[in-house]
């Protein structure tokens, strides 16, 4: 029997980060590795939407190499 290794979330209704038995899916991001990667999870989320919106293959606007 192997033990997986436990999830983290973070709580867009609390700020908080918990674990599996936390509030509903929908009011949560994660899964996470660990508690720190949780815990900057608002910051992940802004720096892959700005990644995201410059990316020349999923943005019209943005000029094509």
């Amino acid at each position: 029997m192997s033990a997986e290794a436990p999830a983290f979330y973070f709580c867009l209704k609390h700020h908080t980060v918990e674990g599996e038995d936390g509030c509903k899916a929908s009011d949560r991001l994660g899964p996470y590795p660990t508690q720190t990667a949780a815990e900057h999870a608002l910051e992940t989320v802004q720096e892959r939407n700005e990644s995201w919106d410059n990316d020349p293959d999923w943005n019209d606007d943005a000029p094509r190499s």
